[in-house]
């Protein structure tokens, strides 16, 4: 009998872990976006805009050689230390809002991680190649596993699911870290008054609630797989 974990009538009781996942980063995304939409129309007293606050960051730090460019997009903000760039999307980069400049302060945070070796940040950059092939063929060995049967592949598709939980676990204390570094540096460098910053910490910590809301939702989905490799079993 092929139950793989479907009961009653042929519904899959896990799909509820799934659902759960959904509505918390759905939760999240919203969450985000109506913080930024509030904080991205209230300009900072200075002025500087999202681009200005990244360099004048970047400077404060000692750190030269990593640019500042525009990108697309909305909250398509972020840092690649490989290419040494602080990318900021068309809300940020011109922009002098709050949002703008703590978003923008946000990804200097990361770049400062790359300048001084930040411990989690090099780890999460060598598992990305791991994570990208466990996200995209975990489901695939998985289900065809239990669909012939073989019980390797789907540990197999277990294990590389395991590696893009991994990556999001690793990922939560280095985008808190970067967003704890983006607002010391707002402070002691003037870019944002006392009050100015408090509106920055709302918008950094609903950008970290997306992720808090990442790494439950995959976690949830590794607990489901597990379920169901333990309902075939016992089928």
């Amino acid at each position: 009998m092929y139950g793989y974990g479907y009961y009653g009538w042929g519904m899959d009781p896990t799909i509820l872990l799934l659902v759960i996942g959904m509505l918390l980063s759905l939760a999240a995304s919203a969450k985000l976006r109506s913080t930024f939409a509030v904080y991205k129309k209230v300009r900072s007293h200075s002025g500087i805009t999202g681009a200005e606050a990244a360099q004048r960051i970047l400077r404060a730090a000692g750190i030269t050689d990593v640019q500042v460019v525009p990108i697309r997009g909305s909250l398509t903000d972020h840092y690649d230390p490989r290419t040494k760039t602080v990318s900021l999307s068309e809300d940020i980069y011109g922009r002098n809002s709050l949002a703008a400049v703590g978003v923008a302060a946000h990804e200097c945070g990361h770049a400062i991680q790359d300048a001084i070796n930040y411990a989690p940040l090099n780890i999460r950059s060598a598992i990305v190649p791991a994570a990208n092939i466990g996200s995209q063929l975990s489901w695939p060995l998985f289900i065809a596993g239990l669909i012939f049967s073989i019980d390797p592949l789907v540990t197999l598709g277990i294990v590389l699911f395991s590696l893009a939980v991994l990556f999001q676990l690793v990922t939560l204390p280095v985008e808190i870290n970067a967003s704890s570094r983006a607002l010391k540096m707002l402070e002691s460098t003037g870019i944002l008054g006392a009050d100015e910053k408090k509106g920055a910490r709302k918008v950094l910590t609903a950008a970290a609630l997306t992720y808090v809301a990442a790494l439950a939702a995959s976690i949830l989905q590794l607990l489901r797989l597990i379920i169901l490799a333990g309902g075939r079993d016992r089928d």
